[in-house]
This record gives C-alpha cells, sequence and structure tokens, in this order.
C-alpha cells in the first residue's frame, strides 16, 4: 500500500498573536466551542500521554470532563494503566486533534487527583450503564471473552438493580495542571501556525514557533 503521496492543504484559517487570548485557558474554550459548535465527532476527546517506570509512553483517548483555571479533568478506573503511570509519574501530555478544523492543542503538564467529593459529583451525574460499567471492567486487565464482561455486566447490573450505584473505591479523576500549551492552526505550504504559551512567575509568556 502506498501512502506518501497522500496529503492535503491547510487553508480554512491564520492564525496571530493579535488574534490569541492572553489567558490559554480562556482560548482554549474558544476552539473548544468552535469544535462543538461544528459539530465536530467527540469535540472533548483528547490523547492522554503518560509514561511508566521503564520510560516507556503510552497513548489512549479520553473526554475532557471540565476545564477551568486550573486546568484539565478527567475520569478513570483507578486500577487502570494510565492511572498507574501517572501515580509514579505525574507528567503527562493532552492532545486535542481537531482535524477538520485544521486545528491541535497540546498541554503539557502535571496530573494530581482530584477530590472524593468532585468525582462523586460526577459519578452520579452519568447514565446509570455506564455507572454499571466502571463496576464491571477492571480497566486495562486481560479478560478472556467478551462474553465474560458481559457476564459481569449483567451481574452488577442486577445487583444494584434498585437504587443508586455507589460510587466504587477503584474509580476516581485527574486534574492537569498546565504549564505549557502549544495552539497550532494548519497553514498553506506546510507554513503553519504555531503559538506556545509557558507559564512563569509572572504569568503566562507566548512565543510564536516555527511551523
Amino acid at each position: 500500500m502506498k501512502i506518501d503521496a497522500i496529503r492535503r492543504s491547510y487553508t480554512k484559517d491564520k492564525l496571530d498573536l493579535d488574534k490569541l487570548n492572553a489567558d490559554p485557558i480562556a482560548q482554549f474554550e474558544l476552539w473548544l466551542k468552535d469544535a462543538i459548535a461544528t459539530e465536530l465527532p467527540d469535540p472533548t476527546a483528547m490523547c492522554v500521554a503518560s509514561v511508566d517506570s521503564n520510560g516507556q509512553p503510552s497513548q489512549r483517548l479520553v473526554l475532557l470532563k471540565d476545564v477551568n483555571t486550573a486546568g484539565f479533568t478527567f475520569y478513570t478506573n483507578l486500577g487502570s494503566r494510565k492511572a498507574s503511570e501517572l501515580s509514579e509519574n505525574p507528567k503527562v501530555c493532552l492532545h486535542f486533534p481537531w482535524h477538520p478544523l485544521e486545528r491541535q492543542v497540546i498541554v503539557y503538564g502535571t496530573a494530581e487527583r482530584v477530590s472524593n467529593t468532585q468525582v462523586m459529583q460526577y459519578f452520579l451525574s452519568r447514565p446509570k450503564e455506564s455507572q454499571l460499567a466502571a463496576w464491571a471492567s477492571e480497566q486495562s486487565r486481560p479478560i478472556s471473552t467478551r462474553q465474560a464482561l458481559m457476564q459481569k455486566f449483567a451481574e452488577i447490573k442486577h445487583k444494584f438493580e434498585h437504587g443508586e450505584v455507589p460510587l466504587p473505591s477503584f474509580w476516581g479523576g485527574f486534574l492537569v495542571r498546565p504549564h505549557q500549551i502549544e495552539f497550532w492552526q494548519g497553514g498553506e505550504h506546510r507554513l503553519h501556525d504555531r503559538f506556545m504559551y509557558k507559564k512563569s512567575e509572572s504569568g503566562w509568556q507566548i512565543e510564536r514557533l516555527c511551523p
């Protein structure tokens, strides 16, 4: 299969310093609103990259569930590979690939666990089937067949058939506090516009990067 000739031009927009908000979180929210308004599939999907104790990186797609001045929040099984790696090495990178808009955002930061109160509030807001799935899946652990997973789900569903589903002790969330955020806008002839926000004691500094 020959793929080296697959390419397209990026001509949708340009990004200039005078268009950028001084606050990268505010700038991110503007772009996220654009992604939602354009009805992109899964506009809150982000790639989370972590590193294990041997220096091996791993990535997975998760859904962003909150963004504010503190940073970016997502939830997961605390026994999962990503949670285990972030507990050992909290350095993390997030990537938002909004291809139809010819935009990307990359977040470099440090992950920390969110409070149980915050986890509970979010867990209770989830559909009941998603709550049950959190109980049924030992995320990242081997399982013999899908049938075995569905059997476990059926057992959990029967167990919590009546009343609220309790919060699993092995389920939680992470807040990623950013120290660098890059905004990428595709440009003609591969001359993309890239701006990096870097956090300092005096606030956020912005610099343009070569494409």
